[in-house]
Formats: C-alpha cells, structure tokens, sequence
C-alpha cells in the first residue's frame, strides 16, 4: 500500500521524475515524460501495479533521509546495530532514460533486499522479462522496453518480480542501474553511474548557487525553487502543474485529476517567481512556451495544454486502478481543456505585462498573437465562463473571470502608454477602445460582483457565496490594497473560508457550482494569497506566523502539495504542487521585501490613472 502523500520524495531529470517513498519504494515513475503512461503505479493502486524497492532486510531499522544540499540527488541512510547503509538515488539530467539506486556500506554489515515489478501501461501490462548476451536484465511490452544493469545478483520470483537478496559491507558499493528505451531499438548503451552521480550533482548545485537572495526562510526558498526547476520539461520550457494524476483532494472521493499539463493560470506566478529569484533564462523559456502555446486561431485557446503545447489532452478513466486509498476514478488526460475561461486571457497578458517591465525583450510573434487575443476577449468577455478553479457545475459570470478580463485590457492599454509611445505603428492600435472597455468591467464588476450586505467582492454575480479568488483583486492593481471595499472582502474571506488557519477555496457544501461531491482540503496557493493580503495591509506579524504554519506542514524535504486536509492533518492533492511551490516562493519575497503583492504587479493605482506596463498584446 502506498505510503502518506507526505512520505514521498521527487527526483527527476528535466523529462520527467519519480517519486521515492521513506521506505525505500519507488512507487510512480512515466518514461520517457512526465505524462507518458507510468511503469511504476502503485501509488495509486497495490503492488501489483509495479514498484521498485531496495530496503534493508531487518525490522527496526532507523531511517533518514535528506536531498544533497543545493541538490535533487535524494540520500537515505538505513542504520541497526550491526551497520550503516547509504542509498543515492537521482536521475541523470538528459533523456528522461535513466533511473540510478546506489547502495553503499558506511559502517558494519546490513543485509537488503530488492524487488522490481515492471508494470508498462499504468499497471495494466506485465512484461516479457528475459536476459541479454551480458546478463543484463530486460523487460518488454509493446513499444516499451527497460533494462537493468546491476552487480547484485538477480532471480525471478513466483509473483512475477524480480528479486535481489545480498549483503552490503563497510566499503561495498552495489549499483542498479534502470534505463528505458523504445522496445524495437538496441538496448540502452550501459552508463557509469559515479561519474552521472558527479554531473548530476553539480548540475543541480550550479542551477541553486545561481539564487543570492536572502529570506528568513532560505532553506524552504531554495528548495521549492529547485522544486519548480524539476518540474519544468526541460526541451520546450513548460511546467507541469505536478508529476502525479489523480492524488485526491478528498481522501476516498472523485476529485481526482491529472496534473501533468500547462496551465496558463499558472503562468504569471510562475514568471514572477523565476524573475524575481534570478532565473531569467527559464522565465524566458515559459514565456516562449506560452506564445507558442497559444498561437493559432484565438478561439481555439485553451486553459491548460500538454508539455510541448498538445492541445488533445481527452480525459479517460483507469478502471483496473482502485486508486490512492480507495480515491476513484484514476484520471489521465483532463477534460477541463475543453472549459471557457475568461481568466486566462488575463493571466497571459500579465504574464507578458511582467516579463516586459522586467527587461525582458519582447517579440514581433508575440505581439501578432496578443493582438488576435484581444480582439477575440472584446467579444466574449460579457459571457458566463466556468472559472479559475474550472468547476463542472455549468457557467457563470464568476467575480474573478471579469476582474482578470479587466487585467488583460489594462494591461494592453498600459502597454502601449509607455513601451511604444515612440512606435508610429501603435497609432493604429484602439487604444481608446481597449480603455473604454477596461472602465466598463471596472463598473460592472464594482455593481453586480460587490455585495454591500456581506462587505465582500462574492464569488459569481447575485450570489452570496465566497471565493478566494478574490483575495487576487488587489494584487492584479484592479483596488488598492486600502480600498475598504478589498479590507471587507480580506475579513469576509476569513470569516467564511478559514479552517484552522488555512484558506478553502470555497465552500463545497451547497454549492451549486462547484457540481462534483464530497468536500476538499485547504487550498494552499489561496492561504500564501491571504498571506500577501496581510502584508499589502502591514499586518506583517499575522503574515509571518501563517507562512510559518504553511512552511510547517511541508515534508521534511520541503515538498509540499495541492491541498491540506485540517481534518485529517494530511496533504492532499496532486505532489509535489508547482501552484504551491510557486505560491511559497512569491509570498516569501513579498514579506521580504516588506511590500504587498499589489504594489508589484498592479502598481496600487485605480483602474483610471494606470502606471505603465506591457502585454502580449502590444509590446
């Protein structure tokens, strides 16, 4: 049975990554990417699903684990009486191909034991499994292949796993060496796996010494900068939301979804992020992939897209897995691509407003692309969308989706009032018409999303309902920070959506758009959004208590996930969550700066006298 969602770690190498538990069983694993079929899916199912353990042989064991410093190489060390063992395991930065466990006696003797059980297709295919002219271990099935190249001795078992029994002295160094490959190709060429371990180390410790900044969180700050960096594919510059499907949001329910694509909500975050910490290059690199992404006819844009811009992701159920404890359906592929919202409109043109104010170079494509955008946003932003949280109760004007429409005009209009002031072409740009439809949502949002009774933004017009989307309308410089209108709805959202300290998205409980059962965690992106709230609003001591309270229910490796189960004291949701990580990183930098969100990236002014800035649309 899989391990507590916490109990894992992530090693990866820039295609895709694994996730190791604390005792020593790799339990999800898609290769050559991070959303090809999985050969390791026992996280969401049993044993039978494939898993590859090395663990020592006796019962109580102490064990210990911790990333190299600066680093994804994962040590675990294993300790008895009798002796001390060390086992490595990374994955080399290149081809997505390669899977490397190094066993190393430390002190004394220890016996252990390794099993191996090759599911191809998600769990669904058992491998042919024979050797080669050099003894090395191969499995086929379909198109897929891997092979397993080790000094320990090796023998099959009567449950169609392989088997490796032996004892490691002070000095010993036992290998195992997994690499993938396409079935109808030569085996993949042997590798030495010191000299990867030497690489990839440097590797990784090169990319994190390249972060000067100081916070009073360095550690946590780093490593989920590291996190962020492992999860980006590395040959296109897209960034998964996370490695994992169908880790649920509430244990034993239907929430369950698949998180190995793009999100283009993610997208300003995730640059402000990376700029902010000083990875220009992979900034520049997700911007690429977002105009990439969404070049092409403009109503044909899409939410989310897979990791080279796929735009065919179809949502299918996995009947044979029962699930993370009992969590079904298993999802692969998502069906909310095929969802309108308005709010990714305004997460693009921010995103490219900041990369531009930032010094980024923008680029003619770019601007093509934008232009196609917002003529299409000019006819359909008066319609119903199913918003940022991309609910499957039916569409509505949600408060959030029109202040980001709002974001993407302003953002057009900011533009060209300061970066092409000079261009003779920007002349033949409808400013004036992109300002006059800027000033309309303003006062239709301010009439018809406000509700005076509750002191609140609400989460859709004419509801009473709350949202913490709305906690974004100060930091995308729709209000100021001190509007009272934003203090209201600040104070309304934690009136109405804390838990214990942490934020709910909203309430699932009759609530009529949300369309699916049961209920889910705390949604932590949403309690570091309350956290940069406090700080714009100088309530710098609540800030910091509530991001020591998120830091701390991180793993002990500083992963964390999607959601927070209060009830259960358990993170749930998919693992590691880029949107969290993200979140983490931006709201440390704001409380180190000692500044709100909103003076950043919507300068505080209102929605009548914009400070300048930059848009796809018009750079």
């Amino acid at each position: 049975m899989a391990g507590r969602i916490e109990d894992y770690a992530l090693i990866g190498d820039g295609r895709t990554a694994a996730l190791v538990g604390r005792d020593g069983s790799i339990d999800w694993l898609c290769m050559p990417r991070f959303d090809a079929s999985a050969l390791f899916a026992s996280l969401l199912g049993t044993e039978e699903h494939g898993f590859w353990k090395l663990a020592p042989v006796a019962e109580n064991v102490e064990h210990s684990w911790r990333y190299r410093s600066g680093s994804l190489v994962l040590e675990t060390t294993h300790r008895t009486r009798e002796g001390e063992v060390r086992v490595t395991d990374f994955m080399p930065v290149g081809d997505g191909s390669h899977v490397i466990r190094l066993v190393e006696g430390v002190r004394g003797r220890m016996a252990m034991r390794m099993d191996l059980a090759v599911r191809f297709d998600y769990g669904s295919a058992v491998p042919w499994v024979s050797r080669s002219e050099l003894g090395d271990l191969r499995a086929i099935s379909g198109p897929h292949k891997v092979v397993l190249r080790t000094n320990a001795p090796l023998r099959g078992s009567s449950h169609q796993t392989t088997v490796s029994e032996f004892t490691v002295y002070k000095g010993d160094a036992i290998r195992f060496v997994m690499s993938y490959g396409a079935s109808h190709e030569e085996d993949p060429p042997p590798i030495e796996p010191r000299r990867w371990l030497d690489d990839t180390n440097r590797f990784w410790r090169d990319w994190s010494d390249r972060c000067t900044l100081q916070t009073p969180w360095n550690d946590i700050f780093r490593r989920s900068l590291l996190t962020l960096k492992a999860l980006i594919y590395r040959p296109t510059g897209g960034i998964v939301a996370a490695p994992t499907t169908s880790l649920p949001e509430d244990l034993g329910g239907v929430r369950n979804w698949d998180y190995r694509f793009c999100w283009l909500r993610d997208s300003t975050f995730t640059l402000l992020a990376l700029m902010d910490s000083g990875y220009i290059d992979e900034a520049r690199a997700w911007r690429d992939w977002l105009t990439r992404a969404v070049a092409g006819n403009p109503e044909q844009a899409h939410i989310l897209y897979g990791i080279g811009g796929e735009r065919l992701l179809p949502e299918i159920e996995l009947d044979w897995l029962p699930g993370y404890e009992g969590s079904k359906p298993v999802r692969v592929g998502n069906a909310a691509i095929a969802q309108f919202q308005l709010d990714v409109y305004g997460e693009l043109f921010d995103a490219l407003f900041q990369a531009r104010s930032r010094g980024m170079s923008d680029d003619k494509e770019g601007r093509r692309v934008g232009q196609a955008l917002i003529k299409h946003l000019e006819r359909v932003w008066r319609e119903p969308d199913e918003g940022i949280w991309e609910v499957r109760g039916g569409r509505r004007h949600f408060v959030h989706s029109k202040v980001m429409a709002w974001v993407a005009f302003d953002r057009a209009v900011r533009s060209v009032e300061t970066f092409r002031k000079d261009d003779p072409t920007a002349a033949e740009l409808p400013v004036n018409h992109w300002r006059a439809i800027r000033d309309e949502i303003h006062a239709e949002v301010c009439e018809h999303g406000f509700d005076r009774e509750l002191n609140s933004f609400v989460q859709s017009y004419g509801s009473k309902a709350l949202d913490a989307s709305l906690l974004l309308i100060a930091h995308m410089g729709f209000l100021p920070q001190d509007d009272p209108r934003v203090i209201g709805t600040v104070a309304a959202v934690e009136k109405h959506l804390m838990r214990e300290g942490f934020i709910l998205r909203y309430e699932t409980e009759g609530q009529e758009a949300d369309g699916l059962p049961g209920n889910e965690g705390a949604f932590l992106p949403c309690s570091f959004w309350y956290a940069d709230n406090l700080i714009g609003l100088g309530r710098c001591e609540e800030a910091h208590a509530l991001i020591e309270r998120l830091i701390g229910i991180c793993n002990d490796l500083g992963l964390v996930s999607e959601e927070y189960d209060v009830r259960a004291k358990r993170q749930v949701g998919n693992f590691p969550q880029a949107f969290t990580h993200v979140a983490l990183v931006n709201t440390i930098l704001n409380y180190s700066r000692a500044i709100g969100p909103s003076k950043e990236r919507g300068s505080g002014t209102d929605h009548s006298e914009s400070r300048a800035g930059e848009s796809i649309a018009a750079q």
